[in-house]
């Protein structure tokens, strides 16, 4: 949203795998992140964490993800979705939010919001880019970093070396809501119930089939089974492009540590912020 010249909360459009097209009715600025695809606005190349302008009747095509497995799409004005419950984000599971509760389809027509009054000086189009950090995509075997989670205690030694040792690989039985691990089993040192509490994106569960859960964006915010490591918010983004067949790995670092990444993750976004503002003057 920076790059396309918005609101940073306006509301934009997430592609899983590639294959969407989009035509433009009228001019706007548009900036895409994510994972490798191939974008083009017509015959032109649009590289991700850059923006470009798209003029009526350009067409904008998202080609097949070559690795990763999501992106997402800033459009200058942002989707005129309606706000549900304090957003305008899409819930696919209960069919309600964004755009009409449900995935765009082959002739959906999509209502834009009011273009910011030239916001960034035409000249100055596509000279621009995100840090290559928020554009990179993950490597074919990332290394996630965690810190302990509430139950790591709860698992013996050699439990915890298999952890962070071995690797485990993706399961076509994942989705937004969480990414399910195939790999080693994990097994608690005792069988005690465990009371429901908070989750949150990043939370990595162990069923008792000891197979990992790695909670994502529409995770549920409590939840029953161990939770045996918490992956740092910097590395998000690298789990939200891990598609079936892929294998990562996991390596602790101190809760220090990862508070440090997140600051200088912000840091580096507000200088590019003041970058920006600088340059549209």
């Amino acid at each position: 949203n920076l790059l396309a010249g918005g609101d940073e909360s306006a509301a934009g459009l997430e592609i899983s795998f590639g294959g969407l097209q989009l035509r433009f009715a009228d001019e706007r600025i548009v900036a895409w992140c994510g994972g490798g695809f191939d974008v083009r606005i017509g015959s032109t190349s649009l590289p991700a964490g850059h923006r470009a302008l798209a003029r009526a009747g350009d067409e904008l095509k998202f080609n097949h993800a070559q690795s990763g497995c999501r992106c997402w799409l800033a459009i200058s004005g942002g989707i005129d979705v309606p706000f549900v419950l304090g957003s305008r984000a899409t819930d696919l599971r209960a069919s309600f939010g964004g755009f009409n509760g449900r995935a765009l389809r082959d002739g959906d027509a999509i209502r834009l919001g009011t273009r910011p009054g030239s916001a960034i000086p035409a000249a100055t189009i596509s000279s621009w880019s995100a840090p290559k950090p928020w554009s990179q995509t993950a490597s074919s075997t990332p290394i996630l970093r965690f810190v302990r989670g509430a139950d790591w205690n709860s698992f013996s030694a050699s439990m915890l070396q298999r952890f962070t040792s071995e690797s485990f690989g993706v399961s076509s039985d994942s989705d937004r809501m969480g990414v399910r691990l195939a790999g080693p089993e994990l097994q608690r040192t005792d069988d005690v119930d465990l009371i429901s509490e908070a989750v949150a994106p990043g939370t990595i569960q162990v069923p008792p089939g000891g197979q990992l859960i790695l909670l994502l964006g529409d995770c549920q915010t409590i939840g029953g089974y161990p939770k045996i490591a918490h992956v740092v918010t910097v590395d998000l983004g690298i789990a939200a492009q891990l598609r079936p067949g892929d294998t990562v790995r996991f390596r602790e670092i101190s809760l220090t540590e990862a508070h440090r990444l997140l600051f200088e993750r912000e840091q580096e976004l507000e200088r590019f912020r003041i970058g920006l503002s600088l340059q549209n003057k």
